[in-house]
C-alpha cells in the first residue's frame, strides 16, 4: 500500500478537422486556429480546464450536496462548490492572502505532436428575401486543423483537496502553518475519483470546434504518486525517445509510484479504458494523503 500525494494523467487524443480552441481574428473576418511558431496547433490551458470542469459538472449532477459554479462566478465555499475547491479562487474583496486559494488541479495546454496542416472553410450566409434590409449576405472564412494528435496533461495535488491552509503570524512574522478540513475522507475520495473520471471524458470542445471533437485519449499514462511530481508529462512528447520513456517508468517504480499505461492503437498491453479501470481500483486499495487537520473534526 502506498500513500498517494499526487495524480498525473498524460495522454494523446486524436482530433480531425477541428478548431478546438480558436484564437484572435488575424485577417478581417477570418477566425483563426491557435498555433505556435513551430506550426503546431494548441488548445490553451484555460480551455483545457473549462472542458475538464464541464465533464466534472456532468459527472456530479446526481449529487445533491455539491455543485460546480460557473467559471465567471466561483464561490469561496469549498465544502460545496467543486470549482472553488478543485479549481481555486481569488476573492479580491478580502484584501489579503487569505482571499486566494491555489488550485489543486493544474493543466497543460494541449499541443499537437507534429506540425499541423491548417485549412480554411468558407462560410456563406445567403440573403433570399430581397425585400428585407436585415440579414445581408455575408462571407467568412474559418480556419481548421486537418489531423492532429493532441498531447494533454493534468495533475492533482491530492492533499490540497477539501483543505484550507491557514497562516499564523506574530509581530508580522509567519510562525505557523495549519490546515482546516472542510470535507470528510469519503467526500475527499469521491472528488479525486471525479477528477480521474473527468480526464477520461473530455468532450466539451464542441462550442469552439463546431463539430463533435473529442479529447478522449487513445494513449494514456496514469501515475498515482507518493511524491508531488509532473516529470511523467514528458512521456508521450515527440522528442522523448524509448530510452527516456523507460527511465521515466524506472524512476516511478523506484519510489513506489503506481503507473498504468493504456494504448488503443495496439493489441499489446492494456487499452485506455482498462488503464483507467485499474487506476480507479488502485485508488480504492491505497491511502490518499491528507495533511493533519488542526481545526477539529469534519461533520
Amino acid at each position: 500500500m502506498i500513500l498517494i500525494k499526487s495524480i498525473l494523467i498524460t495522454g494523446v487524443a486524436p482530433m480531425d478537422n477541428h478548431a478546438a480552441n480558436r484564437g484572435e481574428k488575424l485577417l478581417g473576418n477570418a477566425s483563426s486556429v491557435k498555433r505556435r511558431p513551430d506550426g503546431k496547433v494548441y488548445i490553451s490551458g484555460q480551455m483545457q480546464r473549462h472542458v475538464l470542469f464541464s465533464a466534472i459538472e456532468r459527472l456530479n449532477e446526481e449529487d445533491e450536496n455539491t455543485y460546480v459554479a460557473n467559471g465567471d462566478g466561483p464561490s469561496t465555499d469549498i465544502e460545496k462548490d467543486l470549482r472553488s475547491d478543485l479549481g481555486g479562487f481569488l476573492d479580491t474583496n478580502k484584501g489579503d492572502y487569505s482571499g486566494r486559494r491555489t488550485a489543486p488541479i493544474s493543466a497543460t495546454p494541449a499541443v499537437a505532436l507534429r506540425e499541423s496542416s491548417v485549412g480554411t472553410d468558407l462560410l456563406v450566409r445567403l440573403k433570399m428575401d430581397q425585400s428585407s434590409e436585415g440579414n445581408k449576405q455575408a462571407l467568412a472564412v474559418n480556419e481548421f486543423s486537418a489531423d492532429d494528435e493532441m498531447l494533454m496533461s493534468f495533475h492533482l495535488d491530492v492533499g490540497a483537496v477539501g483543505v484550507t491552509k491557514k497562516f499564523d503570524y506574530a509581530d508580522k512574522y509567519h510562525v505557523k502553518t495549519t490546515y482546516e478540513h472542510h470535507i470528510d475522507d469519503q467526500e475527499h475520495q469521491r472528488r479525486i475519483q471525479l477528477f480521474l473520471d473527468a480526464t477520461e471524458s473530455m468532450t466539451d470542445y464542441a462550442n469552439q470546434a463546431r463539430n463533435a471533437v473529442s479529447g478522449e485519449p487513445n494513449r494514456v499514462l496514469i501515475v498515482l504518486d507518493p511524491k508531488l511530481s509532473r516529470k511523467a508529462i514528458r512521456y508521450f512528447k515527440s522528442t522523448t525517445n524509448q530510452a527516456e520513456q523507460a527511465n521515466i517508468i524506472k524512476e516511478l517504480e523506484a519510489r513506489g509510484a503506481l503507473h498504468f499505461l493504456g494504448d488503443d492503437t495496439t493489441e499489446e498491453g492494456h487499452t485506455v479504458a482498462e488503464a483507467f479501470a485499474a487506476a480507479k481500483a488502485a485508488l480504492q486499495e491505497n491511502q490518499l494523503y491528507r495533511p493533519k487537520n488542526d481545526h477539529g473534526t469534519v461533520s
